[in-house]
């Protein structure tokens, strides 16, 4: 009988990735045959795993698929399941699961807006997190302040931050002109507001910012602010590729399901605000795809 790592296991049923299973078995939300789960343990198909004293349903989740959807952030909601402060969250819109629950893609701070991705697959989450996977985000970012040449060039080369050397790896002029202009940035790593922080290393202010592609997801314009979108088989299987996974299957819904997704769609109404104007909302900026 084939055994696999239990932290793999509980990412695939849809409790979250797998640094986060770690981080629940170190701290022993996680039994195994009413045993207490350890780092490094392995299941087969016929141990019991209880996470929180509630058994997972491996067959049940297995059963439900692979769903990926895209939702459009606005500023003002925070990447947490619950926030202390009362904000709202990123996922009080998102339509319900019938097993597992959605795990974010990475995350935008809360004056940050744009394209998230939610699964409820843990290992198509932990390969899109991943460094090693080097996805590309590529961001709308309006700038208060002069810049130069010389100022692009440093940015490209890289930047000495606190946490270490960073860079973007293209940045293309997108509107705009003298103190108030747009740029599309492409960084290949997700550091803590990272794009504010090389900005802002060269004495610039950052007043917007907004993620328009993640990988080979581009942000559509139908998708309004604080709207989600369920991707296409096709779109999931470019994610696949692009993280060198075999290619998963997109759920089929049952009536049940697809009126309640439709709920949640009417629930998730759009959030007044300002848009990017000339073309930001599908953030396809007219440099290359720096991607490597």
């Amino acid at each position: 009988m084939t055994d696999e790592k239990l932290h793999k296991v509980l990412a695939q049923s849809g409790l979250g990735s797998r640094r986060e299973m770690e981080r629940w078995i170190m701290d022993g939300r996680v039994v195994v045959n009413d045993e207490l789960a350890s780092l490094g343990d392995r299941v087969t198909v016929s141990d019991e795993i209880k996470v929180d004293g509630k058994l997972v349903d491996r067959a049940k989740q297995q059963a439900q698929g692979c769903r990926v959807i895209l939702y459009n952030k606005p500023v003002g909601e925070v990447c947490t399941r619950r926030d202390p402060e009362g904000r709202p969250t990123v996922f009080e819109k998102l339509p319900k699961l019938p097993a597992g629950r959605w795990i974010s893609v990475g995350r935008l701070d809360i004056n940050t807006s744009g394209l998230l991705l939610f699964t409820n697959d843990g290992e198509l989450a932990n390969k899109l997190m991943h460094p090693s996977s080097e996805i590309d985000r590529e961001y709308a970012v309006r700038i208060h302040g002069e810049v130069t040449d010389e100022i692009v060039t440093r940015l490209k080369e890289g930047v000495l931050l606190e946490d270490g050397m960073a860079q973007f790896t293209d940045i293309q002029h997108f509107d705009g002109s003298g103190r108030n202009q747009w740029f599309h940035v492409v960084l290949m790593e997700g550091r803590n507001r990272e794009v504010r922080r090389l900005w802002e290393s060269q004495e610039l202010e950052v007043s917007r910012l907004k993620r328009v592609r993640y990988g080979c997801i581009f942000m559509p314009k139908s998708v309004s602010a604080g709207q989600w979108m369920e991707l296409s088989q096709k779109e999931l299987n470019d994610l696949c590729d692009l993280v060198d996974l075999p290619r998963k299957t997109v759920t089929v819904k049952t009536p049940k399901q697809a009126a309640s997704d439709q709920r949640a769609r009417k629930r998730a109404r759009p959030v007044a605000g300002k848009q990017i104007r000339k073309g930001g909302h599908s953030g396809r900026s007219s440099g290359k795809d720096s991607r490597r």
